[in-house]
């Protein structure tokens, strides 16, 4: 789960929340993929794949695509958070 780099965009009346994970490649393209979690009492989650999106050259292109697609999927959500979105890089290996 450390690996997931997720930003929310989303609450749903269920209490749900579409949530966003932007990803960069090795070679420097970017993908953002939308997920539908649902957060327990407990803090365990569990996390749907809404859309599997086609990357960009830029990372704000590829998070541009992922919330127009959002729009798209979720016509009648008001509300939906426009990018930039966070994109976490994971913990920081120790300096010193």
């Amino acid at each position: 789960m450390s690996r997931l780099n997720l930003e929310p965009l989303l609450t749903f009346a269920d209490g749900s929340h579409l949530v966003v994970s932007t990803h960069c490649s090795k070679e420097g393209h970017f993908t953002c993929a939308l997920y539908n979690a649902v957060v327990a009492a407990d803090d365990g989650a569990i996390f749907r794949m809404v859309s599997n999106l086609v990357g960009a050259m830029t990372c704000l292109a590829a998070q541009e695509n992922a919330y127009h697609h959002a729009i798209r999927l979720f016509p009648g959500a008001d509300g939906i958070r426009k990018p930039p979105y966070l994109i976490w890089h994971g913990p920081q290996a120790a300096v010193g």
